[in-house]
């Protein structure tokens, strides 16, 4: 019986029992959804926005125009969403057959858990039993909303950019609660009824799933009426497959955007986009997975009367915003750091009025980095394959010596003559490519990679810059101190790459220790971080000895990586490996760099601090001072050297109080010169305070410089009304000195009227 199963089983493989089949681009990205980044609803919500936001940027900066980003995320409830299908509202048969309905036995595993629960706050010590029962007990003038935003924010993580500080917290749904009408003998052999939500939200794993439409617009270049379909629905299909640096390079962003929206809702996506002074092309489409071709459902042109520009793209999907809350708004406030000439409006809205909130990201700067420049390619980052590929992209009559100096960089002709030669005399100046066999190829790609070339040239790129760099972090994080650096362009792998970083210590929101924010081709990297190139870089900086402590101190690490092509390790693009010594080294100086600077003016502003100590205590003894000269003066009988001030003593010019007024000056002026160099190294908070004009009182009040007024605005929920402090040095003030005619007749006068 064995042997005549095996043979049969062999009969059918010669008869054709194993097919052969084909899957296309989009149907196999659609079952390894994770290798884009759609690994669950709530990294699937957050993948959508990043890559929408991010083909908004790049359409912005191609014009270039400076970018007004627009996010705005809707959650639809249960009866919206069936009327967008067209599905009518019905009742459940049988509650037992889902999930979010609480059985008989989980009741019973409940009600037992609290139950442990009290027990044990029971057993607790008097002080920890009191202080959980006070905040058990909510005070009665408190809404149930406040108390919900209150609990929320005992819970936020301490660090500065989590995207998480004065908003709205998205809670959980509680348990549902039993109806009360029947008696607690009857409850446990009934399943709950649920407390019906008003979003269309499943209880899951991985947090609350709800339906979504996310709507993204920009103000950029737009997109042609007959590219569209293409372009948000046609896998592996893009402009960026070239030798450029870019946010993106595969054609998958949008594309799985659309794909997920498909598996998720089975709803298409929504495009409006316009070029400049042409009509507005409106597109309804969706995806062929199995031909990886666009369904286009409308594809119509539209009067474009206001003359507008951009794109908007509305995806319905769903997700789970209450896991990756944190993680979206924690992108967007990055993306604010590396882009501070970018405009970031973000927008939730949701039936639960509570829930719904709208922060904005300012721009700070107008200075938009240069745009990237496409280059061909170095001749260190070539293999068979794509020599192969470009030669087949040229005419077969074109000279081996042209195709060396025009389609590669950093070859020139002598150079390209030396190579040839060196190939051998199978080998000649004006040998077509045509006559290129897999031999010659072969033995060109071994000499390419074996010779000596220039490095490739890093004026292609386009780094956020500096100036940029610095002015994100202080609008962000608001640090006392910030030092930058770029280092100058390196190769890796036959790619340009340039690094800067920043660091900064202080600043709002801030916690102890280290604080890394990663950046590659100016996009935010916020997960596995530990593996990071520039995480463990970081960690081996040896901080103390540029005056800063890797455990108090808080210290924020910010490392942007272009290039024209990312190492990036894994299928998410989430993290650069460390084993790149030329990329490891450049991150290490550039860090480095920063912490010299830091290093500079933490000494500074050491040395200043002890010059201000020192003319406080000054001060303290000017009094003293001024009375031991008094006394020696008097107790001078023969005075040689001293007596002019003897003199002066005698006749009543010279006094205690005028003793104590020149010593007073001369430590103010010491004291002027140490607040100009203050104000020069650390400068001043503008949004919190600005500088106005105070008029005299009177004309014996003359101030040769300008007041520093700084407003602190109260607190949300502060009783008191914002405060208004004034810091006014008394070295500022200058009193004119009246002249002697004036003082005598003033004298006079006053002993006239006595």
């Amino acid at each position: 019986m064995v042997k005549k199963k095996a043979a049969k089983t062999a009969a059918e493989a010669d008869d054709g029992g194993s097919k052969l089949r084909f899957r296309s681009p989009a149907e196999f990205f659609a079952e390894n959804k994770n290798i884009a980044g759609f690994d669950n609803p709530g990294k699937s919500l957050y993948t959508t926005i990043r890559e929408l936001v991010e083909n908004g940027l790049d359409a912005a900066e191609s014009v270039p125009v400076l970018p007004v980003i627009d996010v705005v995320i809707d959650e639809l409830s249960v009866s919206e969403f069936n009327k967008m299908v067209g599905i009518d509202d019905r009742e459940r048969l049988d509650e037992t057959l889902y999930k979010d309905v609480e059985t008989g036995k989980e009741r019973k595993r409940r009600e037992a858990k609290e139950k442990r629960e009290a027990k044990k706050r029971k057993n607790q010590p008097p002080d920890n039993h009191q202080e959980a029962k006070k905040q058990k007990t909510n005070p009665p003038e408190e809404s149930d909303a406040n108390m919900k935003v209150k609990a929320e924010s005992q819970t936020q993580p301490e660090s500065s950019m989590d995207g998480t500080q004065d908003l709205p917290s998205q809670m959980s749904s509680q348990p549902a609660e039993l109806p009360s009408q029947l008696p607690p003998s009857e409850q446990p052999s009934q399943p709950s009824q649920p407390s019906q939500l008003s979003s269309a939200t499943q209880k899951g794993s991985r947090g609350d799933v709800s339906t979504l439409s996310v709507f993204v617009s920009d103000n950029g270049i737009g997109m042609a009426h007959d590219d569209v379909p293409d372009m948000l629905g046609r896998v592996l299909a893009g402009t960026k497959y070239c030798v450029k640096q870019s946010r993106g390079k595969f054609g998958l962003g949008s594309k799985m955007a659309l794909i997920w929206s498909k598996m998720s809702t089975s709803l298409p996506v929504d495009i409006r986009t316009a070029k400049a002074g042409c009509e507005i092309t409106h597109c309804v489409l969706d995806i062929d997975i199995s031909k990886n071709i666009p369904n286009v459902i409308v594809h119509e042109k539209l009067p474009n009367e206001n003359n507008w520009r951009g794109t908007e793209v509305k995806v319905t999907i769903q997700g789970s915003w209450t896991t990756y809350r944190a993680k979206i708004l924690q992108y967007m406030r990055q993306m604010a750091v590396i882009t501070p000439y970018a405009q970031f409006n973000f927008k939730f809205n949701t039936p639960r009025a509570e829930k719904s909130f709208e922060v904005s990201f300012s721009r700070r700067s107008d200075q938009m980095p240069p745009e990237p420049e496409e280059v061909k390619h170095h001749p260190a980052s070539l293999n068979q394959l794509l020599l192969k590929q470009l030669v087949s992209n040229l005419p077969g009559k074109t000279p081996l010596v042209r195709f060396l100096t025009r389609e590669l960089s950093n070859i020139d002709k002598p150079l390209a003559e030396r190579l040839i030669k060196e190939l051998g005399e199978t080998f000649s100046l004006t040998m077509p490519i045509s006559e290129l066999g897999l031999n010659e190829i072969r033995m060109l790609d071994k000499l390419l990679k074996e010779a000596r070339f220039g490095k490739p040239n890093g004026e292609c790129l386009s780094p956020a810059g500096e100036y940029n760099l610095r002015l994100g972090i202080m609008k962000e994080l608001r640090p006392d101190l910030v030092a930058t650096h770029a280092e100058s362009a390196d190769a890796f792998e036959g790619h340009p790459f340039i690094v800067e970083a920043g660091v900064s210590l202080g600043g709002d929101n801030v916690r102890n220790g280290l604080s890394i924010y990663r950046f590659a081709n100016r996009i935010p990297l916020l997960f596995e971080q530990g593996n990071d190139i520039v995480t463990r870089t970081a960690q081996d900086i040896p901080w103390g000895q540029y005056k800063i402590s890797a455990n108090t101190d808080r210290i924020g690490v910010f490392c942007s990586i272009v290039s024209t092509k990312i190492p990036f390790k894994g299928t998410g693009k989430e993290y650069i490996g460390d084993d790149s010594p030329t990329i490891k080294q450049s991150v290490r100086k550039a860090i480095q760099s920063c912490c010299v600077q830091l290093k500079t003016k933490l000494a500074r502003r050491a040395e200043l601090k002890s010059r201000q100590d020192r003319s406080r205590n000054l001060k303290r003894y000017i009094p003293d001072v001024a009375n031991a000269i008094m006394k020696f003066f008097e107790s001078v009988k023969t005075p040689t050297v001293s007596a002019e001030y003897v003199r002066q003593m005698q006749t009543g010019v010279l006094t205690k109080e005028v003793l104590e007024k020149k010593l007073s000056q001369h430590v103010e002026t010491s004291d002027r010169q140490n607040v100009v160099e203050l104000g020069s190294i650390f400068g001043y908070v503008h949004e919190q305070a600005e500088f106005v004009h105070l008029a005299p009182r009177a004309e014996t009040d003359m101030y040769s410089k300008p007041i520093l007024l700084q407003v602190m605005p109260a607190g949300e929920g502060a009783t008191q009304p914002p405060q208004v402090g004034i810091q006014f040095l008394e070295s500022l003030r200058v009193i004119p000195e009246e002249p002697e005619i004036e003082r005598v007749a003033a004298e006079d006068e006053k002993g006239t009227s006595a």
